[in-house]
C-alpha cells in the first residue's frame, strides 16, 4: 500500500477561553488507503475536512493544527517524521496541485525557475540539465513552444497554461502520490477536460498515484478509481467510484449526486442537500411548479453591434488593436435570462462589462427600454445605472472587508437617496437580507466571517438595494459547492419570479446555464457564433464549437471512465 491514514484526527487551537485552550475538531477519525498506480478522490463540499485531511499528508497546516493517528507512506508514518526529512519528501515523492495556480506560482520568477527549482533540490542537476528537464515536460504537459515559455512569467500565461505549468512543477521529480487539490473548478469546460485527461495520462505514463479533491462528482466520476465521500470532518461512504455512482449507500452521497444540475432534466426547482435528505426520510417537500414566463414580455435591454477594443503600444508609436467584442447583437426580455457561454477569452465577461460601461464601448448601441446607455452622461447615467446591477464571481473580493454587512446594504441607498433617513434604509436592508435566507444578525458583522455562498448572498441582497431591472451575473456560481450553487441559483429564480428581473446570466457552465436561462449565446474569440432558445441549442447545437463545449462537460461515471481518459 502507498499511503494509508489510519484514524486520523486534525484539530485547531483557537485561544484561551476561562483559562482553556478551544480546540476546534475539524477531521474526526479518518481512515481511507491509496494504492499504488491508482486514483483516490476526496469529495464533499466546504468545511467537509477534504483539504485538511489532504494538507496533513505534508504536515502543510497552520501553526495551530494538531494532527494525531497514523499517516503511513510506504510504510513511514510521516506523523513521526522530523521536518528536514518531510521536507525532503515534499516535492520529490509527494507533490501537490493546488486549485488557483496563480497563487501557487511565484509571480516573480519565470517559469523556467519554477520547474528546475525541485530538479536542482531533489535531483542534484545542474542548472543547464535542470533547462534541458524543464522544456521536456513543459512539452509533456501540452505547452506549446516550450522553449519559448520557459521564460514567460505565470501573468502573461491563460489560467489553463497556468496550471499546466503547475503539474509540470509537480511532476518534476517524478513523485509516487501527487495530491491535486481542486485542480479544474475556476477552469472552463474545455480546459477543465484537456487538464483532466493530461493528469489521466501522466498518471498511466509516470505510474504514480492520484489523491484528488473535489466536491464535483462529475469530474470525480470520469477521473477515479476509488471515492471517499466526508462531511462534518467524518466519512461518510467509500466505495470503488462505480458503485458510488450506481448504488450510493449515504443518504449524504445520493443528495451530493442529485443537487448537481444535469444536461438531461430540467427541474423547475434545483434540491440542494438538506431537501433530498429529509425526502430520503420521508419529509419532503412538495414539488415546486415552474411559473410560466410571459411570452409577450417587453424587451427591456438590447445590445446592438457592441463592440469592445483594448489598444496597445506597438514599437516607438504604433497601436496595436485587439477586438475583445465584435459586433455582438442581442434582446433581452423583461423577466426573462440569457445564458451567455463560451472558453476563457472568448469576450464573454468583456462584453458584460462593456454593457455596464464598465469597460467603455468602441461601438454600437445598448438600448435599455428604448434609450442608448452609451450616450448618457452626468446625472442621467447615474440615474439609470441604480436600475442596471452586477454580480462577481469572487463576493469577497467584491465586498468591501472594512464595511460591515449593514454599511455594505446602506451605502448604495444613501448614494442613489434611496429611503428617508438611515433607520428606513437599515429596515430596508434587514428586508431584503431575509429575502437571500440571511437574518438581522448578519449586520454587524463583516464578510471574513461568512462562507461563499453567504457573501454571494449578501452580495445579491446589495444589489437588490436599489431596485434593479437587469442584473448581470458574471460567474456568479462558478466557485461554489454544488449544495450552495443550488441554493443560490434557487434563489435566482424566486427573485426573478417575485421581481420580474431580468438576468445576463454569463457561465462556463452549460447544466447551470441550461437550468436559468431562457435563451442562450454562444461565445467565441469576441464574436457570437450561435444564438438560440436554450431546449434548442442544447439539443441541436448547429456549430461545432458549441458540440465541443458540450461534449467537455463532466457527466460522471456512466459515460466516461479514467481508461477513456487516458486513452
Amino acid at each position: 500500500m502507498l499511503l494509508s491514514i489510519q484514524d486520523l484526527k486534525v484539530a485547531f487551537r483557537m485561544g484561551r477561553a476561562n483559562g482553556q485552550m478551544q480546540r476546534t475538531l475539524a477531521v474526526k477519525g479518518v481512515s481511507f488507503d491509496v494504492p499504488e498506480n491508482s486514483t483516490v478522490a476526496l469529495v464533499g463540499e466546504s468545511g467537509s475536512g477534504k483539504s485538511v485531511t489532504a494538507m496533513s499528508i505534508l504536515n502543510l497546516l497552520p501553526e495551530n493544527a494538531e494532527r494525531q493517528g497514523k499517516i503511513l507512506f510506504q510504510g513511514r508514518d510521516l506523523l513521526q517524521t522530523r521536518l528536514p526529512e518531510l521536507q525532503a519528501i515534499r516535492g520529490r515523492d509527494i507533490a501537490c496541485v493546488f486549485q488557483d495556480p496563480m497563487s501557487s506560482l511565484n509571480p516573480v520568477f519565470t517559469v523556467a525557475d519554477q520547474i528546475m527549482e525541485p530538479l536542482i533540490k531533489h535531483m542534484g542537476m545542474t542548472k543547464k540539465q535542470a533547462l534541458v528537464r524543464a522544456e521536456e515536460l513543459l512539452n509533456e504537459v501540452g505547452i506549446p513552444e516550450p522553449k519559448r515559455r520557459l521564460g514567460a512569467y505565470p501573468h502573461e500565461m491563460s489560467g489553463g497554461q497556468q496550471q499546466r505549468v503547475m503539474i509540470a512543477v509537480a511532476l518534476a521529480c517524478s513523485p509516487k502520490l501527487l495530491i491535486a487539490d481542486e485542480p479544474t473548478t475556476a477552469l472552463d469546460v474545455t480546459i477543465q477536460r484537456q487538464v483532466m485527461e493530461l493528469m489521466a495520462k501522466l498518471k498511466e505514463t509516470h505510474k504514480m498515484s492520484l489523491l484528488f479533491i473535489s466536491h464535483d462528482l462529475g469530474v470525480v466520476g470520469e477521473i477515479s478509481d476509488q471515492v471517499v465521500v466526508m462531511r462534518h470532518g467524518e466519512i461518510r461512504e467509500k466505495a470503488p467510484v462505480a458503485d458510488i455512482f450506481k448504488n450510493p449507500q449515504d443518504s449524504y452521497t445520493k443528495a451530493l449526486l442529485a443537487c448537481r444540475p444535469s444536461l438531461t432534466e430540467n427541474p423547475a426547482r434545483l434540491m440542494v442537500i438538506d431537501d433530498h435528505i429529509a425526502k430520503q426520510m420521508g419529509q419532503g417537500k412538495a414539488a415546486v411548479q415552474e411559473k410560466p414566463k410571459d411570452p409577450d414580455a417587453p424587451v427591456i435591454l438590447e445590445a446592438r453591434a457592441l463592440k469592445k477594443s483594448f489598444f496597445f503600444g506597438s514599437g516607438l508609436f504604433g497601436k496595436k488593436e485587439f477586438k475583445a467584442v465584435k459586433e455582438v447583437s442581442f434582446k433581452l426580455r423583461k423577466g426573462y435570462t440569457l445564458g451567455v457561454v463560451g472558453e476563457s477569452g472568448s469576450g464573454k465577461t468583456t462584453m458584460g462589462l462593456t454593457l455596464l460601461r464598465l469597460h467603455e464601448p468602441t461601438g454600437g448601441e445598448v438600448l435599455f427600454e428604448g434609450q442608448d446607455l452609451l450616450k448618457l452622461s452626468g446625472n442621467d447615467w447615474q440615474k439609470m445605472r441604480r436600475r442596471i446591477q452586477v454580480v462577481f464571481q469572487n463576493p469577497y473580493a467584491s465586498l468591501n472587508p472594512r464595511f460591515t454587512i449593514a454599511q455594505t446594504l446602506v451605502e448604495p441607498m444613501e448614494i442613489h437617496a434611496i429611503g428617508k433617513d438611515y433607520n428606513e434604509r437599515l429596515a430596508r436592508a434587514s428586508a431584503l437580507l431575509k429575502k437571500v435566507g440571511l437574518d438581522d444578525s448578519v449586520l454587524g458583522k463583516y464578510p471574513h466571517e461568512f462562507s461563499g455562498g453567504q457573501r454571494q448572498r449578501i452580495a445579491i441582497a446589495r444589489c437588490l438595494t436599489l431596485n434593479p431591472e437587469v442584473l448581470v451575473l458574471d460567474e456568479a456560481v462558478s466557485a461554489l459547492d454544488v449544495s450552495v450553487q443550488a441554493q443560490v441559483l434557487n434563489l435566482l429564480k424566486d427573485l426573478q419570479d417575485e421581481f420580474g428581473l431580468s438576468y445576463i446570466f454569463i457561465s462556463h457552465d452549460l447544466a447551470v446555464v441550461k437550468f436559468i436561462s431562457d435563451e442562450v449565446l454562444v461565445m467565441q474569440n469576441g464574436d457570437v457564433v450561435e444564438q438560440n432558445e436554450t431546449q434548442a441549442l442544447l439539443h441541436a447545437p448547429k456549430q461545432e464549437y458549441t458540440r465541443r463545449l458540450l461534449g467537455a462537460v463532466p457527466r460522471g461515471y456512466q459515460e466516461a471512465t479514467t481508461a477513456d481518459l487516458a486513452a
